[in-house]
Order: structure tokens, then C-alpha cells, then sequence
């Protein structure tokens, strides 16, 4: 979870190789360009100036299947492993607590296991994980548009619902394969953007709809913290991540780094690249502003808050090579999202 910039091309090849420190000249000033990751990676690769567009695309998209799961077709489960009805806020942040503390093991797991097994090996493990959630999530949303299609039809259509849902197991099931095989093979820019995006928008809504409000609030909060923690520490599951697949700095990289945190030269972030987990929060957070407070209202100034709060984390990126996405982001669009709903309910 993570905002990194990127100068790779649109076509590249995921070799070991990695690119240097290297120097840009610029009619203002001198950029320095960053090494790229592996093409597997999960991240959406964007132009700088053209960051608002996958946040605005997950935020519409989950936005719209939240709106037809949570009041359309009903499905209200009070989800977490506290119930917040019975046990109110403090339910909340205890399943916030479980959550991050969730999310933090799996990190260490990960690189405990590529340190053993190599970097290629989150392959693997992307590819397993993006399956279950792009299968179990596209059905879920699948039922839910083809309730709403059969629900108002007579009661002797009904039974052509069950033909329906079975078909759309197995295009589901065919449709999963085909997209994890063409992130773990297609070297394409485009498809890769595409599946991050689409798999970052189901746990985006799905979350939204089934996370209370005070266990959504401490989930983001949550995250937000260790995103900090794993990005910016010294040995912080994210930051050593980056750095097992970026080349190993010799002097002069060194010195350019001293350099750059000087202000002498900067980076260039005329290209990013935006971890899955951030598109999936922050569509978590508005979608579950839209179901909450039933008013699109307040979840476009949510979502407007977290594009500014991303702006101002990639203002960063020119003295830093990598920086959490989530929290600042977040924190502005909690308090954006809090704000107007006090302010509509007046």
C-alpha cells in the first residue's frame, strides 16, 4: 500500500535487470530517474498528471455496487468478527485492531517466504490471492445484479434465476482464469492497470458494504498507521520489499541519494505507480460513505479529499523513493466524510 514512481515504458520486459540512478537534465532542474519494479507487482502505472483518473474510476464503479447491494437489493450483514449491534464502538475497534493486525502478519509471512523461496515467488502468491478474491467477489456482485434483474419479474421466472446464477459460476470461474493468467503472462501495461483496478474496486465495495461504520472507521485508521510503519521504517515489510528488488546501492548511488535528500536533485515522478491496497481503501471508504449516510453528496467530497490528499503524498515522492499512500489520503477523507455528514444532518 504505497505510492511509488515509475519511468518504465508501456511494453516492458520484467527482466532482473534494474535501472540506476540516472540523471535527467531538465530546463528547470535535474531529475533523477528510479529503478522499476517487477511487472507483476500489484500496482496501477499512471502519468502524474493523470492520477485523479483510477480513483475516480474505482471510487464510481464500487460506488455503484455498493449502492445496488446495500439498498437495492438489501444485503445489510453486520459484518466483522465483533458485532458492532451487540457490542457498538468498541466492537468496531476491536475488529480494527484484528484487522491490522491481520493485515501486519501476512506481511512479515510474505517476506519471510521470499526470503527463503525469492522474489518470484510473490508471484505466485499474488496470482492465488487475486484469484479467490476477482472469483468469490465478481459472483457475489454477479448474484446480486441478477437479483435485482429477476426480482420484480413474475414468480414463474423464478426459476430461470437458478439457470442464471449456475451459468454465471461457471463464466465467472472462466473469466478469473483468463484475467490471473494474463496478469502472471501479458507484459501489457493496460491489462495489468485493468486487473488492479478491477480486483482494488470488489474489495473496495465489498468491504464498504459489509463493514460497519465504526469497524470501517477503525480498519482505515488501522491500515493507515501500519502503512506508515511499512513503508517509511527501516524494516518495514513494504520498504524491504522494494528494496529486495531494486538494485543494491553502490557509492554513487549513495551520494545521490545524500543529494536528493539535500534538495540538489530530485526525482522524477513525471510517471507512478499506485499499490492495489490503496485504490481498495480508498474505495472502501467511499463506498461505505455512500451507504452509511445514503447521500452521493458526501461521498464525491470524500472522494475529492482522498485525490487531494494523494496529490499532496506525490509532492513527497520528489525527495522520497517510496511513501505510504493510505494516510493522508485517508485521515482527509474521514474528516471530509464526518464533516459534511454533521454538516448535512443539521
Amino acid at each position: 500500500m504505497a505510492i511509488k514512481d515509475n519511468k518504465s515504458e508501456e511494453m516492458e520486459t520484467d527482466k532482473d535487470q534494474r535501472e540506476n540512478f540516472t540523471v535527467v537534465n531538465n530546463s528547470d532542474e535535474d531529475l533523477v530517474k528510479k529503478e522499476t519494479i517487477p511487472h507483476f507487482f500489484p500496482t496501477y502505472r499512471v502519468k502524474r498528471n493523470l492520477y485523479p483518473i483510477p480513483i475516480i474510476l474505482v471510487v464510481l464503479v464500487a460506488g455503484v455496487l455498493s449502492y445496488l447491494t446495500y439498498i437495492e437489493a438489501g444485503v445489510q450483514i453486520d459484518g466483522g468478527y465483533i458485532s458492532e449491534s451487540e457490542y457498538g464502538p468498541i466492537g468496531g475497534i476491536i475488529n480494527g485492531i484484528i484487522y491490522t493486525a491481520l493485515a501486519a502478519l501476512s506481511a512479515f509471512i510474505i517476506i519471510f517466504v521470499i526470503k527463503r523461496k525469492g522474489v518470484s515467488t510473490l508471484m505466485y502468491i499474488f496470482g492465488i490471492g487475486f484469484a479467490i478474491v476477482a472469483f468469490f467477489q465478481t459472483w457475489f456482485f454477479g448474484e446480486v445484479i441478477v437479483y435485482l434483474i429477476f426480482f420484480d419479474l413474475p414468480i414463474q421466472y423464478a426459476r430461470f434465476f437458478y439457470l442464471v446464477d449456475a451459468e454465471l459460476i461457471f463464466f465467472t470461474a472462466v473469466g478469473t482464469f483468463v484475467m490471473i493468467y494474463k496478469y502472471l503472462t501479458s507484459k501489457s501495461i493496460r491489462i495489468k492497470n485493468f486487473i488492479v483496478l478491477y480486483i482494488g474496486l470488489l474489495i473496495g465495495a465489498s468491504m464498504g458494504v459489509l463493514m460497519p461504520l465504526w469497524t470501517t472507521l477503525a480498519i482505515l485508521i488501522g491500515i493507515s498507521c501500519w502503512d506508515l510503519f511499512a513503508v517509511l521504517y527501516k524494516r518495514g515489510p513494504i520498504k524491504q520489499l522494494v528494496e529486495m528488488v531494486s538494485s543494491p546501492e553502490d557509492e554513487d548511488a549513495s551520494d545521490m541519494t545524500e543529494k536528493i535528500k539535500s534538495g540538489e536533485y530530485k526525482y522524477d515522478t513525471s510517471k507512478l505507480e499506485i499499490g492495489i491496497g490503496d485504490l481498495a481503501f480508498y474505495s472502501m471508504l467511499t463506498s461505505s460513505a455512500l451507504v452509511q449516510t445514503s447521500n452521493v453528496i458526501i461521498m464525491i467530497l470524500s472522494a475529492i479529499a482522498i485525490i487531494a490528499g494523494t496529490g499532496i503524498t506525490i509532492m513527497g515522492l520528489k525527495r522520497n523513493k517510496i511513501l505510504p499512500g493510505l494516510p493522508i489520503s485517508i485521515f482527509l477523507g474521514i474528516g471530509t466524510m464526518l464533516l459534511s455528514w454533521y454538516l448535512f444532518t443539521l
